[in-house]
């Protein structure tokens, strides 16, 4: 066998052999901020305690804020603080959770994690709708934009716009002449078509991609996403993908839905 067709066999082989982060599917753009975008279905839908491999995965794409849905705080089903439990395993970023109701005798809620200072935090109490769940908004600001997290309902359609829009009179009300890129993130369990993106759209810039999120095992509906609101702050979007591969974890036993992230370059501002 010649010298050359050797190379070719050993260098294939090598690849199949590569994780796939070395592959780097989702290569983060120079100097932007990843902001992803992850229904963790309270750390626990297929593994007892799925945090250690979320947050690996977090790790292994370079995200520099996640977006949580679906945490528990201290209650009966899980009794730790699942917000403060995956900042810390993601090296000590700090982090805020925003209860959205009462849950065995703790809570139930979204919440934020991220390296960058928190300068000052809120929650938004959502309306509730006929026999829906309680749903809440957590947001952020850090010193170069303001970041929004939030879990919709999904029983309800005429609540969950009433929902929609709430969110944007509090971050339009707080937010609007901040002068920062203000971002949301969420699952709003509505598809792209849906009159919840319809009201939304009104205010605020889909910016993420529209691939399929859930089920994580063979996604067939949108229902993730992440929005830049219409402020005239000024940013690019670099990059954005539903994510389906990682060498640290395996997307379709860490939760019931994936992960989706969005690549922003925040610009100077205009004075």
């Amino acid at each position: 066998m010649k010298k050359t067709s050797i190379a070719i066999i050993l260098a294939a082989a090598f690849l199949a052999a590569v994780p796939c982060n070395a592959r780097n599917p989702y290569r983060k753009a120079r100097g932007t901020t990843r902001i992803v975008q992850y229904n963790i279905g309270a750390f626990a839908k297929e593994l007892e305690n799925s945090t250690p491999m979320i947050a690996a995965m977090m790790k292994e794409v370079q995200a520099d804020a996640v977006c949580l849905n679906e945490l528990d705080s201290c209650n009966g089903r899980h009794n730790t603080d699942q917000c403060a439990a995956f900042a810390a395993e993601m090296g000590g970023w700090g982090q805020k959770f925003s209860r959205a109701m009462a849950y065995k005798g703790g809570a139930y809620g979204v919440g934020i994690a991220t390296p960058a200072r928190i300068i000052s935090s809120r929650t938004i109490a959502l309306p509730k709708g006929n026999g829906s769940e309680p749903r809440a908004c957590c947001v952020v600001e850090t010193d170069s934009y303001v970041l929004a997290a939030t879990h919709l309902d999904y029983t309800h359609i005429p609540s969950m716009v009433e929902q929609a829009k709430r969110i944007t009179e509090g971050m339009k009300s707080e937010y609007s002449n901040s002068g920062k890129v203000v971002i949301l993130a969420g699952d709003m369990n509505s598809t792209p078509d849906s009159k919840v993106l319809d009201e939304l759209r009104k205010d605020w810039k889909v910016i993420s991609a529209t691939d399929p999120s859930f089920p994580a095992d063979g996604a067939r509906k949108c229902i993730d996403y992440i929005l830049v609101l219409d402020n005239g702050a000024r940013y690019k979007v670099k990059g954005s993908a539903v994510m389906t591969e990682f060498s640290t974890g395996d997307v379709k036993v860490a939760s019931d839905l994936l992960p989706v992230c969005a690549d922003i370059k925040i610009l100077r501002q205009r004075r």
